[in-house]
């Protein structure tokens, strides 16, 4: 196999005409090469390139380019929605259990606080570590969690939370008694295995949009269960399976619709359609229609807004 060699900005520019890829302006694709790094830009081509590595017919740099800003600016978008959902769980988790058992490490983290089912005692006390660690290693660098240690010898839920990842929280949603599970699922009216699945996809969602990975036709292995919004929005089914909002970008749309606020999520809803109104129109090689199909968005996305 032959090795990767690092390509001069000429030598990557001769490489994408190679590929059939049109630059109208070389000294701006090199600058934009620079500052963005080919291997990323170029990870965009599937689009225009869906079956061999040569570029359509007619595919411009300003296009391959306008796709990648299209991404980082949905990424963008999602990711703050994200970390509103994060920071609301967090604030109903931590308010119920500080109240229920104590608001020290030593009173909220017993074993006896959680799942007590014989099959769970390993995961229980697997979670229960890796939070410890998560707050050894953040109570000297974290100003709140570092302040409470010093000051007071201990750091109450509604710190901690605040320097656990969302995988930790998806774990620690699962070790919690019923009773305290439903507290959360009863404030966003579902079901205590769909907050579970929710909170590994959001979990899953954060880091590709943290890591700056390329989302908008990113399918994770794990599916949501099916909705009232997938029933509503008439999604075809092949197979008795939706094939859109079930592991994709449309997935993700489809649990904030039901995690954030009404207005949350006009908002949310408003951003993404500008977004990709933006795109149809810098993009002519390329079709809306492929472009949804590649996000898994259903032609009549936007009617999720009048979903209750």
């Amino acid at each position: 196999m032959a090795d990767k060699i690092f390509k001069t900005l000429d030598e990557q520019i001769e490489i994408l005409k190679s590929k059939n890829l049109i630059i109208n302006d070389v000294d701006k694709a090199k600058d934009v090469l620079f500052r963005e790094n080919y291997f990323f830009i170029n990870g965009y081509r599937r689009l225009f390139s869906p079956i061999t590595k040569r570029f359509e017919n007619g595919t411009t740099f300003e296009e391959l380019y306008a796709t990648f800003s299209f991404d980082r600016n949905i990424r963008n978008i999602m990711f703050k929605n994200i970390l509103i959902v994060e920071n609301n769980i967090k604030s109903i988790m931590s308010y119920q259990l500080s109240k229920k058992y104590g608001y020290k490490q030593s009173d909220y983290l017993k074993e006896a606080n959680f799942d007590q089912d014989p099959l769970k005692v390993r995961q229980v006390r697997d979670v229960l570590r890796k939070m410890e660690r998560q707050i050894r290693s953040n109570s000297k660098h974290h100003l709140a969690t570092s302040h409470y240690s010093n000051k007071y010898g201990y750091i109450p839920m509604w710190v901690v939370v605040k320097v656990l990842s969302m995988g930790i929280i998806a774990e620690f949603y699962n070790i919690l008694k019923s009773e305290d599970q439903n507290v959360i699922n009863d404030y966003y009216k579902i079901d205590t295995d769909t907050m579970y699945i929710y909170l590994q996809m959001l979990s899953n969602f954060r880091n590709m949009c943290a890591h700056e990975d390329i989302l908008y036709d990113y399918r994770p292995q794990k599916q949501i269960p099916n909705t009232l919004c997938h029933k509503l929005l008439d999604i075809p089914m092949i197979e008795g399976e939706y094939i859109y909002g079930k592991n994709d970008l449309f997935s993700l749309v489809i649990v904030l619709k039901q995690l954030l606020t009404d207005s949350e999520f006009v908002e949310l809803k408003n951003e993404i359609s500008y977004e990709i109104d933006i795109l149809d129109g810098k993009i002519d090689s390329v079709s809306l229609d492929d472009i949804l199909n590649r996000m898994g968005f259903p032609s009549n996305w936007k009617l999720i807004g009048k979903i209750f």
